[in-house]
């Protein structure tokens, strides 16, 4: 049996934000989960994150979460049995609701996860104080054994729990070891440092951002959970392996390589609409449509061959102009860093370059894998 010093402790380096993969009329795709998550063990990244914003959880019903959660847990319980290597499992717990997200961490401590990300209750707008009285330390105290790992990302939740709180709640549950930053503000994570335990463990929530968080010591940010490690899972891991050695330069020139995927991301596109006037004349609008994660990062996998299928609604497909930008970032990596894609090629039995220059139209395909 494990003791608790070892399960207080998540392993550091790369864990992958996982889509959830859909087919053609929505369902979930269970064969598209296995591949993926034997995708990402045969790249050794530290660590698979199902159920989290990535995974769409929101668009999910409480037996479809479910389904995700047990089906992930039972694949690494698989490939963890056949292999020295081990790959880890966070599950993604977080809700409005926290009767929900209860129900939702207790599925993840009897399915053997190594602990629940829980984002912040979005929507219901609650005040630092409440998140940490009537979230966190609730559900911490009935699951004294488990990692929990708060998620902070405001543009997504509309609240926000504080650095100052989330020192109280580490220091008052031994089990809040670990925090997803995903606020975009250095300052926000060198003050988690300053005011968490000394083995508190960052992870950056911003594939943009890992670099400079684990390479400031005063962050000493310990991994990612990253959206790009779903199509380059090997080059992330390598990225915060380096950095984790403190091999600054070799990690640099890694995060150059991926930064054309580090953009896609959020996809912001323009395009014009045209509204009839009250005269004869005909008006032009511009409209600058912003495309949020996972939506860029599903068009990316099906353009590359990968299990992902369609977004649920009210996410839906890119436009054509949002399209060419996917496929610019993917032809830029290609040509510069090849190796990055090579996983993919070899895993799932595609040519990348065939896939990278077919007409625009295979992309709207939504069976996965395709």
């Amino acid at each position: 049996m494990e003791t608790q010093e070892k399960k207080l402790r998540l392993a550091t380096g790369a864990w992958v934000a996982m889509v959830t993969p859909f087919l053609k009329d929505g369902k979930i795709d269970r064969p598209g989960i296995a591949r993926l998550v034997s995708f990402f063990a045969s790249n050794n990244v530290s660590g698979i994150v199902p159920m989290g914003t990535t995974g769409e959880t929101s668009t999910l019903n409480e037996r479809g979460h479910h389904l995700v959660i047990v089906e992930s847990a039972r694949l690494v319980h698989e490939i963890n049995s056949n292999s020295q290597e081990k790959l880890g499992i966070l599950a993604g717990c977080g809700s409005n609701s926290t009767k929900e997200a209860k129900s939702y961490v207790a599925l993840a401590e009897a399915s053997g996860c190594d602990g629940a990300l829980m984002v912040d209750p979005y929507y219901n707008g609650p005040s630092s104080f409440e998140i940490a009285r009537h979230y966190y330390g609730p559900i911490a105290a009935l699951h004294p054994n488990l990692p929990i790992v708060p998620y902070i990302i405001p543009g997504r939740t509309g609240c926000e729990l504080s650095c100052a709180d989330l020192g109280v709640l580490a220091r008052r549950y031994p089990n809040i070891c670990a925090v997803k930053q995903a606020t975009g503000n250095m300052d926000k994570f060198r003050e988690t440092r300053s005011i968490t335990p000394p083995d508190f463990q960052i992870f950056s929530g911003d594939d943009d951002m890992t670099y400079y968080m684990m390479n400031e010591t005063s962050i000493q940010a310990c991994g990612v959970i990253s959206v790009i490690a779903n199509i380059a899972p090997a080059a992330v891991q390598k990225m915060c392996q380096h950095l984790l050695h403190r091999e600054s330069e070799t990690a640099a020139a890694m995060h150059t390589k991926l930064a054309p995927l580090f953009r896609l991301v959020t996809v912001s596109a323009e395009r014009e609409v045209s509204i009839p006037g009250n005269g004869a004349e005909t008006k032009i609008y511009k409209v600058k449509d912003k495309f949020r994660n996972p939506v860029g990062i599903k068009t990316m996998m099906r353009i590359l061959g990968m299990p992902s299928g369609p977004c649920r609604e009210p996410l839906g497909k890119m436009t054509a102009q949002g399209v060419l930008l996917v496929l610019e970032g993917l032809r830029e990596v290609q040509k510069n860093s090849p190796e990055i894609f090579q996983p993919i090629a070899e895993f799932f039995g595609v040519n990348i370059e065939d896939r990278l220059n077919q007409t625009p139209s295979i992309y709207d395909e939504n069976a996965s894998g395709t």
